[in-house]
């Protein structure tokens, strides 16, 4: 599987933002990709940055962007995994999301946001309630956005249930992200791609991450690629030994049997 990563500019003019994707993804499928993952709110914009309040917002003119991006990856046969806001009936607040569209075009699911900010709770967004994993290329993956990388059992659960790669999409800039981007990659044995917004300041926009919290590729705006293969020898430690040798141990199958029966393990007060 090829992956590519995007930063691109996110601002308020919907259509502006429907054009940029559509110029990535053909830039991504003309470099091999297979899938191509954009930062959170690219088609949307993001709350407060982009959007003053929902009542007005032209949701209809969000809904053609998002068709366009369908039929673009259909076009292309192309996986293209995309940040917005997801209406949902008044008064609930709209969810913060990640659309997940096939090669044939078609929506196949939505990521919902689970762990919102405190700003993002208090008027702007909806909670989500459950995780999404999707398989494309052989691959299985993973969906979670932004402040997520603060709660590790996000990565944990992924990791649980079989997933290769999370896609981490977030707009914050937040330079430590990817220091626990890497850090979530490495104790899980997991692929983790994090898309930002190309801002053209220098910050990370775009990083793909090794299954040993290596950096793969790297950008502040622009796309990067990788390749994500299981079998290619070189991570043979980080996946097919170290991700399940931690496995068993969190689930307790190493340590808890030999625990020592002896009253020196026992008296904790005794030298």
């Amino acid at each position: 599987m090829i992956l590519a990563t995007a930063a691109i500019p996110v601002g308020p003019d919907l259509g502006r933002n429907g054009k940029a994707i559509l110029a990535a993804m053909r830039q991504a499928k003309a470099g091999g990709a297979q899938l191509v993952h954009f930062s959170e709110g690219v088609a949307s914009g993001y709350a407060k940055s982009e959007i003053s309040g929902w009542e007005g917002y032209p949701w209809e003119e969000l809904r053609k962007v998002l068709l366009e991006i369908g039929a673009q990856a259909r076009r292309l046969s192309l996986w293209a995994v995309v940040g917005a806001a997801h209406r949902l009936t008044s008064p609930n607040l709209p969810h913060n999301s990640l659309y997940v569209f096939g090669p044939d075009g078609r929506l196949a699911g939505r990521y919902d946001k689970r762990f919102c900010s405190n700003s993002e709770i208090k008027g702007w967004y909806s909670p989500g309630s459950q995780p999404f994993l999707f398989s494309a290329g052989g691959l299985t993956f993973g969906c979670a956005l932004c402040i997520e990388l603060q709660f590790p059992e996000v990565f944990a659960d992924y990791a649980a249930a079989g997933a290769d790669c999370v896609l981490v999409s977030s707009y914050s800039g937040n330079p430590f992200f990817v220091t626990l981007a890497r850090a979530h990659a490495e104790l899980y044995g997991l692929w983790i791609s994090l898309a930002e917004p190309g801002k053209g300041d220098g910050d990370v926009g775009a990083t793909i991450i090794g299954p040993d919290g290596s950096l793969q590729a790297q950008t502040s705006s622009g796309l990067v690629t990788a390749g994500l293969d299981p079998a290619d020898p070189h991570w043979d430690i980080p996946l097919n030994k170290a991700r399940p040798w931690r496995q068993k141990a969190r689930e307790g199958g190493i340590y808890h049997g030999p625990w020592a029966q002896d009253p020196r393990s026992l008296d904790r007060c005794k030298l």
